[in-house]
Order: C-alpha cells, then sequence, then structure tokens
C-alpha cells in the first residue's frame, strides 16, 4: 500500500489564555483588476434589473386579473342600471308625448277627425253620407272644417256631425255605412304605453349599448 506521508494539522488560528489571538495565519489577498469589477457590477446590476422587472410584470398581470375580475362582476349591475335607465327615459318621454299631444287635442280638437276623412278618402266616397259622432261641446265646432275637409277630398255626399254622451274631449266615431272609425286618445296612449312596455320587456337587458360604438 502506498500513499503520501502524514502531514501535520496546522490552525490557521490560535487563541491565547486570555480569549485573544495568539497567532493568525496570513490570508493570501486577491486584487480585482478595474475592468473585471465593473463586469461584476454590471452584471449584478442586470440581474438586479431582470429581477425587479420581472416581479412588477407579475404584479402587473395579477393587478389586470383583479380588474378584470372586477368588472366581470359589474357587468350584471351595469347592464340593470341601464335597463333602469332605459325604461326612465321612455316613461319620461311617453309623458312629454302625452302632455304635448293633450294640449295639441285641446288646440285643435278636429284634426283628428280631419285626418281620419283624409285617410278613408277612398273608402268614403261612394258613401252617400258620413256621420261623425263626437262629444257634444265639439259638434258646433266640427262643422265647418269637416266641410272643408269632405271638399278638399272630393267627397260630395252629407257630413253629419251628431253628440255623443259616451264621447269625451277628442273622442270620436266615424260611420260610413260599409265601415267606421274610432279614435280615443286615452286607449291609443294605453296602446303606446303597453306596446313600449312589451318592447323594453323583451329586450330586457340584452339591449343595444347606451354609447354607439360600445358594448
Amino acid at each position: 500500500m502506498t500513499g503520501s506521508a502524514p502531514r501535520k494539522f496546522d490552525f490557521d488560528t490560535v487563541f491565547d489564555d486570555a480569549g485573544g489571538v495568539a497567532y493568525a495565519a496570513p490570508r493570501p489577498k486577491r486584487l480585482f483588476p478595474a475592468e473585471e469589477v465593473e463586469a461584476i457590477r454590471a452584471a449584478a446590476y442586470a440581474e438586479g434589473e431582470r429581477a425587479a422587472l420581472a416581479s412588477m410584470a407579475a404584479m402587473q398581470a395579477q393587478a389586470l386579473a383583479q380588474v378584470a375580475h372586477a368588472c366581470q362582476a359589474a357587468l350584471p349591475g351595469l347592464a340593470a342600471v341601464a335597463h333602469e335607465h332605459r325604461e326612465g327615459s321612455a316613461e319620461l318621454a311617453l309623458a312629454c308625448a302625452r302632455a304635448i299631444a293633450d294640449a295639441a287635442l285641446e288646440r285643435f280638437p278636429q284634426a283628428p277627425v280631419q285626418a281620419a276623412l283624409e285617410t278613408l278618402a277612398r273608402e268614403i266616397e261612394a258613401a252617400p253620407r258620413l256621420v261623425v259622432t263626437a262629444a257634444p261641446e265639439l259638434v258646433e265646432a266640427l262643422q265647418a272644417p269637416l266641410a272643408e275637409t269632405a271638399q278638399a277630398i272630393g267627397y260630395g255626399g252629407q257630413v253629419v256631425v251628431r253628440p255623443g254622451p259616451a264621447h269625451g274631449g277628442a273622442q270620436f266615431t266615424l260611420d260610413f255605412g260599409d265601415g267606421s272609425a274610432t279614435f280615443d286618445p286615452v286607449a291609443a296612449a294605453a296602446r303606446v304605453a303597453q306596446a313600449l312596455k312589451a318592447a323594453l320587456a323583451a329586450e330586457g337587458l340584452h339591449a343595444e349599448p347606451l354609447i354607439p360604438g360600445q358594448g
């Protein structure tokens, strides 16, 4: 068996009885060139920058995920608010339309009857007589306008206006023998309101966005 001769173990540091250092082996000193120091510094800086950027990217991704989750959770609520806004806007528009219509009918109560005559010109041209039933307070006021309208559409028959106790406001019934037409402002307004309500209910929370181009 071969081997190297045993070497005496040396202690690098020897302490005295008082605990102080009696002897310390000299440590070799290494000198780093300036270029190497600069390279080490640059490498450490780059590594720290990469670590910081990676940490910022992770934080940004986490923040974006939280924002997306919050937006997703808020969408149903926003849709409900938008739907309520549509309903409120529709009701306000309908109320304004009713006010305008009521004022117009009060100012021009003969307008609906005249419009009916013009619309039904073809249907009534062969009728010998037209019987218009209206509110008692409008009978006299309707005589001249209806005569003028009948002449304007070329109707040569007789136009009779008589009071209807059940009629009120601008409500009227136009009877031309083979058919009739009725106008009731209150019933018409109720039908419009019902149609609007049904349209909003059918639209529900899936309507077009309030702001064009956003969805």
